[in-house]
């Protein structure tokens, strides 16, 4: 039992703005009232739900392959060496397993979404998440590319799709389904790519990529799923591709969506040259349009490392820096890119990058619908949230950081004219209750009765980037894990997971064909649920479609 006495709560779930009131701790949930136990006087600190990644990138061979390939990320970062209660490992822009769940946990952060596996590698990913503490986790299945899925496209056999992307759901453990670059990645396995949203794919005489997406934005909705169809449109990266994200946020219209880290979809321009902010109109339409949620995918400059299932961009990543470059082909269902890359000030087209995410969540008048990532670790660290945190609350530091950009990114971009500036109770939302109802969990994001005794307290500074890189406290599902800025206990999170509905016939169909062109037995792909940590299954709701 544990008693939070007298901190500032900003809980949006229950419509709470910094009122002065006590948090109580029992049997890991929010409850009424304890009796005895500990307490904790948060007196002239604020409590916030804990954190919620909607989307992230933290485990898997995809992450495997970028640790490899940035040795000297490793030599410049910290190192995590063994204590009594925590163990050792390396940070960076790819941390590993267990420290990316110490880095969370010390930012306030209960639980993460994984935002891209491909069933082939899902029993590589759910062992990692397992040695990733703390956090709950949940996964997304990548599907836009199965090529099995695509056939029934192409055939136009929708029932029979639907089916296929239950059962794989079900196979991966997942908790909802992923699109990247849709028919894109299938294509690029024939040196090609998928720009357009109303051309067949290469290998396809009918399949489009605008198919794909509606019909997979329909499957979800029709399964119930808790979260929406978790989109990579097509074209990402490139200098006027927000022509292509409008097209496909008005192909979505009438479905639930999610668009993935937004920023890297709203260009203007005819080239490198060019490019421009378009994050006014992909704001005005985003606003017009509730069926719609987004993450920033925010840019902060320095070093990191790019990671996607995106081969096709990476490629062009890869021949415009001319860095290091590594490519996976995951067969017949997706491929991954991994090149390290280095934001920089001076650079026209990253300082544009940079202005488009804050614009982006300054231009979205609802907060509920927009929330805060890096696309950990394409745009940042997630570890550096505190730095965007400050950006989105200090106007008058975004204009400081301005004046560090080139003369010509500044004639590009809108950031200079938003005087906005996020409250407290607006971080709330973005950081967690937003993310949490966007994946359909009640229980996280939320201070209220019955909810995951998941909190995060931090001290009250107007020092906002100093304040939210060090809680003083961090409890997850009721016990104390972070005191005073240092770890003293380590949980075991969950897994988060879905069981959405199929006709068990549908492993007859797939059975042959999987035999046939895959390279594992059929038996062995499904991931066994004791595989995953601690299961907790949200429900599918029946579609009133």
């Amino acid at each position: 039992m544990l008693r939070i006495k007298g901190g500032k709560v900003y809980d949006p779930a229950n419509g709470v703005n910094g009122v002065a009131k006590d948090v109580c701790v029992g049997d890991g949930k929010i409850v009424a009232e304890v009796e005895g136990g500990r307490t904790i006087d948060a007196t002239g600190m604020v409590v916030f739900p804990g954190g919620v990644d909607v989307h992230t990138h933290v485990a898997g061979a995809a992450l495997n392959f970028a640790r490899a390939m940035i040795p000297e990320d490793h030599r410049r970062h910290k190192h995590f060496v063994r204590t009594l209660t925590t163990r050792g490992g390396i940070g960076g822009s790819t941390p590993t397993t267990f420290i990316t769940g110490y880095l969370y946990a010390g930012l306030g952060y209960t639980t993460v979404n994984e935002a891209a596996m491909p069933i082939l590698s899902a029993r590589h990913t759910h062992e990692e998440l397992r040695d990733t503490p703390i956090v709950d986790k949940s996964c997304l299945v990548l599907m836009a590319n199965n090529e099995m899925l695509l056939d029934q496209i192409e055939a136009g056999e929708l029932e029979r799709a639907r089916h296929i992307v239950a059962w794989n759901i079900w196979a991966a453990k997942a908790y909802g389904v992923k699109a990247v670059n849709p028919g894109g990645v299938t294509a690029w396995k024939w040196g090609k790519d998928a720009k357009s949203l109303n051309e067949p794919i290469a290998g396809f005489s009918k399949a489009t990529p605008g198919k794909i997406i509606s019909a997979l934005a329909n499957i979800v909705d029709d399964l119930g799923l808790p979260h929406p169809l978790h989109l990579h449109c097509n074209n990402l990266g490139a200098p006027g591709n927000y022509v292509t994200t409008l097209e496909t946020m008005k192909l979505l219209d009438g479905n639930r969506a999610h668009m993935a880290h937004l920023q890297y979809h709203a260009y203007g321009g005819d080239d490198w040259s060019t490019m421009r902010s378009e994050s006014v109109l992909i704001a005005e339409y985003f606003n017009a349009h509730p069926n719609l949620t987004t993450d920033a995918g925010a840019v902060l400059f320095g070093d990191t490392v790019t990671i996607t299932a995106d081969g096709p961009w990476q490629h062009i990543l890869y021949k415009l820096t001319g860095r290091k470059w590594g490519n996976i082909d995951v067969e017949n269902e997706t491929g991954c890119g991994v090149v390290p890359y280095v934001y920089k000030e001076k650079n026209l087209v990253n300082a544009v990058q940079w202005a488009v995410g804050l614009e982006l969540l300054l231009l979205i008048d609802d907060p509920w619908r927009v929330y805060l990532t890096t696309d950990h670790p394409n745009g940042a660290a997630f570890w550096r949230y505190p730095e965007i945190i400050r950006l989105l609350m200090d106007a008058q530091f975004r204009r400081e950081q301005l004046k560090k950009l080139p003369p010509k990114a500044l004639k590009r971009i809108f950031l200079a004219e938003l005087n906005r500036e996020y409250t407290l109770y607006e971080i709330a939302i973005i950081t967690s209750a937003g993310p949490a109802r966007a994946l359909g969990l009640p229980q996280k994001g939320n201070l209220g009765i019955g909810a995951d005794a998941d909190v995060a307290i931090y001290n009250d500074s107007k020092d906002v980037f100093q304040m939210f890189s060090y809680p003083r406290y961090v409890i997850k599902g009721g016990e104390v894990v972070i005191e005073e800025g240092e770890i003293r206990k380590t949980v075991e999170g969950k897994g988060l997971l879905v069981r959405p509905t199929f006709d068990n016939k549908i492993s007859d169909f797939i059975r042959p064909l999987f035999q046939q062109y895959y390279t594992m037995a059929f038996d062995n792909y499904p991931v066994e649920i004791e595989r995953i940590e601690h299961p907790e299954f949200r429900p599918c709701k029946q579609s009133s479609r």
